[in-house]
């Protein structure tokens, strides 16, 4: 089995190519490794090989990382669902949180925010695919939510984000990706105050060479680092 350091050069490799057929930069795509139910052994092998942004679920699992990790200097995001009552510690923990989908969310955020004298980079999560078992703010509803959560002076909206609908083929999700690109011109068109849309969160193991054909900024890879995932306990 390709170890860890392998597997990253390959999908370097992929990112570049993706990036190229789009007419990108490489380097203006970040890569995220999400490492939910991953070892800290196995995170410090993806930094040793290059990699320094990593995603978690969950925020109690994240805290217990962070702290074993914190020697690496790491970026840490937050890809998961978030509930109000973890605000606090997501506050305190990450750098970047990628799944704001509420007004009442993005408020606890702020007010946590504001009493840790921190400015809080978010993402706003957004349902393309309009399904009901997943988070995220419907397309129709987006400019409406970030007008209101704009004010809000301790948060920075920063991007979008997106868990598309999952399809075998990866050509099949990519109407979705390019959705999500056309809601951020769109925003960007808007010039809401306070709003800097620069990041488009999108894209993972088998289908993120498409996303940053379609715009992506971060993609979120995890199996395709780390290998199949361990149970969770």
């Amino acid at each position: 089995m390709k170890d860890i350091a392998e597997r990253l050069k390959a999908i370097r490799e992929r990112i570049a190519q993706a990036a190229l057929r789009a007419g990108r930069s490489p380097k203006e795509i970040k890569l995220l490794a999400a490492s939910k139910t991953v070892s800290v052994e196995k995170i410090r092998q993806a930094a040793a090989a290059g990699v320094q942004i990593f995603g978690e679920n969950y925020v109690q699992e994240a805290r217990e990382k962070i702290k074993q990790l914190k020697d690496l200097g790491l970026t840490w995001h937050l890809i998961g669902h978030l509930q109000k009552n973890k605000a606090k510690l997501a506050v305190e923990l990450f750098d970047l949180i990628e799944t704001v989908d509420s007004l009442s969310l993005a408020e606890e955020l702020n007010r946590r925010a504001r009493a840790r004298g921190k400015i809080m980079p978010i993402l706003v999560e957004v349902n393309i695919g309009g399904e009901k078992s997943k988070a995220g703010v419907a397309p129709q509803d987006l400019l409406k939510f970030i007008g209101e959560i704009a004010p809000l002076a301790n948060l920075r909206v920063c991007g979008l984000m997106t868990i598309p609908p999952f399809r075998e083929d990866p050509e099949e999700v990519r109407p979705y990706f390019r959705q999500l690109r056309e809601l951020a011109e769109e925003l960007k068109r808007a010039a809401i105050p306070g709003v800097e849309i620069k990041d488009l969160s999108m894209g993972m193991s088998h289908d993120f060479e498409v996303a940053i054909e379609e715009g992506a900024t971060i993609v979120r890879l995890g199996t395709a680092i780390f290998g199949p995932r361990p149970p969770r306990t």
